[in-house]
């Protein structure tokens, strides 16, 4: 079978864990025993968030003495090695030497005048209290939004139309390579006028870039693994109810949050509706029994009717 798993960034990094080299490569060294397993069953491409890493990397930038911080696309293209680099060692680490395994940058063209650059709603960067928030928006100029009980930075996050290393991802995977692309929804870049690439100051939902590369690939399916163990009804709420099994249009009867779930179950959706394939969304930890279709919310057309949990 082939699989498009999808890490998010803070399935890498916890919440409320330090941003430091040790605690993601350890989060990243966990991920990478539990996905082995998979890999060495199944034909694998490994996509992954990089909200926490791309926002403290802007961060890191203030504190600096260049005058002119490095834009979001070239941000977005150091923290896809950085992480990518981590996955494809740590990989490395536990499955045979016979098993390839390789990281590439990846671009995915979007919109320029697509109206998410007028309406942010990705998260990126770290949790603040409200007061810290409000400093760092006067100050930059930054937008926040709501996370949980704290604040987080939204920025724009364009549709992904093309992903320009499709078929060179399609070669390794076809040559047996576990390919590590779309890396944070991998580097926004436009098209100008005269056809020539440029990047943007954006950071496009790697969930979406996902389900692109899947129906490009031809996946059969495509796994979405977070910090939480299902899609919900009411969440966070003591009414919360876990989605098991539904299809695309039991979904769509219901509203999730914009910055976090409603990607995941927009880019599920149309993975589903695209190919007839399926889609899963849970917690990393629980990727075999995800794939054995008990745990995690399975999404495809064979739903009779909604099943919770």
């Amino acid at each position: 079978m082939r699989l498009v798993i999808a890490l998010g960034g803070n399935a890498l990094l916890r919440r409320g864990e330090p941003m430091t080299a040790d605690a993601q490569r350890a989060n990243v060294r966990r991920a990478a025993r539990a996905l082995a397993p998979v890999v060495l069953d199944h034909q694998v491409v490994i996509t992954h968030g990089n909200g926490p890493q791309i926002g403290l990397l802007a961060l890191q930038q203030l504190s600096g003495a260049a005058p002119d911080p490095f834009p979001l696309d070239v941000l977005g293209a150091e923290t896809e090695g950085m992480i990518g680099y981590l996955i494809e060692q740590e990989l490395d680490n536990v499955l045979p030497p016979d098993n390839l395994v390789a990281s590439l940058l990846t671009r995915v063209l979007v919109d320029r005048h697509d109206p998410a650059f007028e309406q942010p709603t990705k998260f990126v960067g770290p949790l603040y209290e409200r007061a810290k928030a409000d400093e760092l928006a006067r100050r930059q100029g930054w937008l926040f939004r709501q996370d949980g009980a704290k604040w987080r930075r939204v920025v724009a996050s364009p549709i992904p139309m093309e992903i320009l290393e499709a078929r060179v991802i399609s070669l390794l995977v076809e040559q047996g390579v576990t390919a590590i692309c779309a890396g944070g929804g991998g580097i926004p870049v436009i098209r100008q006028a005269d056809g020539s690439e440029i990047g943007v100051e954006a950071v496009v939902d790697k969930d979406r870039a996902s389900a692109l590369l899947a129906r490009l690939i031809g996946a059969d399916g495509l796994v979405m693994l977070t910090d939480v163990a299902a899609v919900a009804l009411d969440f966070g709420t003591p009414a919360a109810r876990a989605i098991r099994h539904a299809t695309p249009a039991m979904l769509a009867e219901f509203r999730f949050p914009a910055g976090s779930m409603a990607p995941k179950v927009e880019a599920a959706c149309g993975f589903v509706q695209h190919t007839g394939g399926f889609a899963a969304i849970g917690a990393l930890e629980e990727i075999a029994a995800i794939l054995d279709g008990k745990a995690g919310t399975r999404i495809d057309r064979a739903a009779r009717t909604l099943k919770l949990g």
